[in-house]
């Protein structure tokens, strides 16, 4: 299917960070759009509120009519998601809908566009965005599908004047094999999604296919250390092709300065915080210098990047707390933010409260997420969020408490945690999952905002 040919587009599971781009895209391109999801959230209020049709209920009955049967022109868009038993799903299966994945979908959108594809299991959210909010800013331009909603643009899609697409690419489910980009960028290749690939050596084998998938002439950039055999490398406080050094906090910013050989930009502010988005930055500054953007625009930039929703995001700053939220659910991501918070406020008591993210993940790195809890200084722990799964035997999340040294640990629910919060009112608070521990933070600025 070629994209000027699509007129109406439904996606099964619309309400998902990637898909709700998809949907606004198209619909930002003058198509029918609407789609299924079985629970409301502010994403499908903001869908409805843009005028995207989504019904919550599991039913045929509910699938509009201009979809009834397949035509050219018509396309259905699904999630790996989607539970296999939906009757949405499984009648465009059976009446022979043109049916995509959404890195399908990705990879039709950017054929013939210059493409500049982040990939890694953590750190291609925040990358992504830098790297387009850097290509706005400076006026070079860009569309862009990131896995998140940019706090700069308030959305998760960016629509370009140009050919430049910047894309965020998906290793679940080997999604990101269907793109062929002009520059990747890989953050990182830990162990994840084991219940897709096995083993961690499947894992770096997709990574190496996605990198091998690059156009003729383009570039790999990745960072220093991960298994790759060919490319452009980055680090910080190291030795690479691309280098982010003299790392400081100064009034309560991160500053670092950047040099791969040919260019160096000194006394760079970052507009977020976090040891890792140094990191992440240096690879966002490598791909943007590639396009001929100049080292102040770069700086300028990143001194105006406001981040990415849930990702290592100040809630509440004010003289008696501070509260950051962050999406981390994998025990590197939970690492690179409790030592950025532990770095910028040293000498405040650390609480953390987490949601551990799927039984699979729970139970194939519960030593990583034990030793990694164990930095905190008090830890308020939540059940497992299921997501797609089903409850194995054995594993929940008193699974990692046993296995911690740190004293101060509790197991609780939501409105529990949210009294002890209020009792407690800790001066420094992180909240971490992936999961549905989102739907506290309103609740926990509340009891916090006030000094």
């Amino acid at each position: 299917m070629e994209l000027k040919n699509i007129q109406r587009v439904y996606l099964v599971g619309i309400g998902g960070i990637g898909m709700s781009g998809l949907a606004r895209y198209f619909h930002h391109l003058g198509c029918v759009v609407c789609g299924y999801d079985k629970t409301s959230t502010p994403l499908t209020d903001a869908l409805h509120n843009e005028g995207i049709r989504v019904v919550f209920e599991d039913r045929l009955d509910w699938i509009p009519m201009s979809f009834q049967q397949p035509c050219d022109g018509t396309l259905v868009i699904y999630t790996p998601a989607i539970p296999k038993d939906s009757e949405i799903l499984n009648y465009f299966k059976t009446k022979g809908f043109d049916l995509q994945k959404r890195s399908q979908v990705l990879g039709i959108i950017s054929r013939g566009m210059f493409t500049i594809a982040v990939a890694g299991t953590h750190g291609k959210t925040t990358t992504s965005c830098m790297i387009a909010h850097i290509l706005k800013d400076s006026g070079k331009d860009c569309s862009a599908f990131l896995g998140g909603i940019s706090s700069n643009y308030n959305t998760n899609v960016l629509y370009g004047k140009n050919d430049i697409v910047v894309v965020e690419a998906d290793e679940y489910d080997r999604s990101f094999l269907t793109l062929s980009p002009d520059i990747a960028i890989i953050t990182s290749m830990d162990a994840d999604h084991l219940d897709i690939y096995g083993d961690h050596s499947h894992l770096e084998e997709s990574f190496r296919l996605f990198a091998s998938q690059i156009k003729p002439g383009g570039m790999l950039i990745y960072k220093k250390g991960l298994p790759l055999a060919e490319g452009f490398t980055y680090t910080v406080n190291g030795e690479a092709g691309a280098m982010g050094s003299n790392i400081r906090i100064e009034d309560g910013n991160f500053h670092f300065d950047f040099d791969n050989g040919s260019t160096a930009i000194p006394n760079i502010r970052m507009g977020i915080a976090g040891l890792h988005n140094i990191e992440n930055a240096v690879a966002a500054i490598e791909a943007s210098l590639r396009l001929e953007i100049s080292g102040d625009a770069i700086r300028e930039a990143l001194g105006s990047f406001k981040g990415v929703k849930r990702r290592f995001e100040y809630i509440v700053r004010n003289e008696a707390h501070i509260y950051i939220d962050d999406y981390a659910h994998h025990p590197e991501e939970l690492r690179a933010a409790i030592t950025s918070v532990k770095r910028l406020y040293p000498d405040k008591k650390l609480t953390v409260m987490f949601q551990p993210h799927l039984f699979t993940r729970t139970r194939d790195f519960v030593d990583g997420f034990a030793e990694v809890l164990d930095m905190a200084d008090e830890l308020l722990m939540l059940e497992i969020y299921p997501a797609r799964e089903l409850p194995i035997p054995g594993v929940d999340s008193n699974m990692v408490l046993n296995l911690m040294k740190l004293e101060n640990k509790r197991l609780v629910g939501k409105q529990e945690s949210l009294d002890i919060i209020k009792n407690e009112k800790p001066e420094l608070l992180l909240t971490v999952g992936a999961g549905d521990i989102d739907t506290l933070v309103n609740p926990l600025k509340e009891i916090l905002a006030h000094v």
